[in-house]
């Protein structure tokens, strides 16, 4: 390690430091515990929030406009420039993004059908508060920021020191273990932004990233605190949380090495074979010092600053215009499913005996919530909350809500929103299964604890 300036080691160390405590060290609020990254979303939301629906809908407006336009404009053959890599996308995703800005007009000027723009529709999303707003925001600080994880060698440094873990255990590469955490202590927007960053700079294959973002992409500590509180079993917290990390983790033991993520090719964004060879140690190397030495290399490369504050506000513009309409388009049509037809109540009723089995009361009460989850993580404890009396039935709709992990209005419109290789179709399998998986996991320790 002699070869290596002191700069180098101060280039490594003090980002990275400061994207541990940013992103993954958890801290007392007076609004509750919460990563820093998130709170700064927070107080910029609460700042701009008067304003936010208007910009958002003009950002998304934005999106579909350039996207229509370049639908018809010839790729270039050079290098593209960066109005073609934030606008030219498919002919499928121009459509979503020009759905979701008429989505966006609708709730900012209520428009046309109320079932689009009421508040528990489109209107929920694209409130001041809402998901889409405080989207605006975290993208923001996650664009400028991620590069304290990303790009002076903390994910060299803990990725090979736990290859040994998260590849026989997960078939993930050890830099994974990073976006893991930065999911299952921040929050799950940020790991899904954290995964999709790697998987386009060619650090994860397909496959990978699949799993990563549908498998680790886990809500916040506190706002797991907020669905336990609904249903009025807050004083279950540590038990209801022990549930969702040990559920979560048999989850990820299985869900790879099944239909649909085993079949995802394992190849990175540029066609590349995965060999293996990416992680082996060189002679004369533990790995320890290889890690240091990985990160020590990756600091040395990174000392423009001013590149990587660029490279930062282009990360920002591609969420805002890529990500955002998505959101509102999917998220919107799943709430509205939810809210004014009978499509979730009719995918429930299979659940219910399956619920009786489990020796779960209020069975067909609780059927619906097992599938409207897949709307929005925060439906089935609302459906719950007043209707079903049983502490069992309560406790194992709260638990099942959070460790489904898809749900459209966040984290799965946010999945296809990126260039992570999962469809909608996808999404739908991997939730149902993740449910029949947990199921009888979650019921087992409802019948334990009441």
């Amino acid at each position: 390690m002699n070869q290596f300036r002191l700069s180098t080691w101060f280039y490594f160390l003090i980002p990275s430091i400061l994207g541990i405590i940013l992103f993954m060290i958890p801290w007392p609020f007076e609004s509750g515990w919460k990563v820093p990254i998130a709170k700064l979303a927070d107080w910029l939301s609460g700042i701009v929030e008067p304003a936010m629906p208007m910009a958002a809908t003009i950002i998304i407006t934005i999106a579909a406009l350039g996207s229509a336009i370049f639908l018809f404009i010839p790729k270039d053959g050079n290098k593209p420039s960066l109005l073609e890599s934030l606008f030219k996308v498919t002919p499928f995703w121009t459509i979503t993004r020009v759905l979701g800005a008429i989505f966006a007009i609708m709730v900012t000027f209520k428009m046309g059908p109320e079932a689009i723009w009421s508040e528990n529709t489109g209107g929920l999303l694209l409130a001041p508060d809402g998901l889409v707003s405080f989207l605006f925001t975290i993208f923001l600080f996650a664009g400028l920021l991620l590069p304290l994880l990303l790009n002076f060698g903390l994910l060299e440094f803990f990725g090979t020191m736990m290859v040994k873990v998260m590849r026989p255990l997960f078939q993930l590469p050890g830099r994974s273990s990073i976006d893991a955490l930065a999911s299952w202590i921040g929050d799950g927007t940020i790991g899904v932004l954290l995964t999709s960053k790697q998987y386009e700079d060619g650090h994860y294959t397909k496959k990978e990233a699949a799993i990563i973002a549908t498998t680790f992409s886990v809500v916040s500590i506190t706002f797991s605190l907020v669905i336990i509180d609904t249903v009025g079993l807050d004083r279950y917290f540590l038990p209801f949380y022990a549930t969702v990390v040990g559920t979560g983790i048999i989850l990820a033991l299985i869900m790879p090495r099944i239909y649909p993520l085993r079949g995802k090719k394992d190849e990175y964004i540029d066609g590349r074979a995965y060999t293996g060879e990416e992680e082996k140690l060189p002679e004369g190397y533990n790995v320890f010092s290889h890690g240091l030495e990985n990160a020590l290399v990756t600091a040395s490369k990174n000392r423009n600053l001013g590149k990587i504050f660029t490279d930062g506000m282009r990360n920002v513009f591609d969420m805002w215009l890529g990500v955002a309409p998505v959101v509102m388009a999917f998220g919107t049509i799943a709430l509205m499913l939810a809210e004014y037809t009978s499509v979730f109540t009719i995918l429930g009723k299979p659940f219910e005996p399956i619920l009786s089995v489990l020796g779960i009361p209020e069975a067909a009460n609780a059927a619906q919530s097992m599938v409207v989850g897949f709307a929005d993580m925060f439906l089935p404890v609302i459906l719950a909350d007043g209707v079903i009396t049983s502490q069992i039935t309560l406790f194992t709709i709260a638990t099942i809500s959070v460790v489904q992990l898809i749900y459209m209005s966040e984290v799965g419109g946010l999945i296809l929103g990126t260039k992570i290789p999962i469809n909608i179709l996808d999404l739908i399998i991997i939730f149902i299964l993740r449910t029949l998986i947990a199921l009888p996991i979650v019921a087992g320790v409802a019948h334990l604890l009441f």
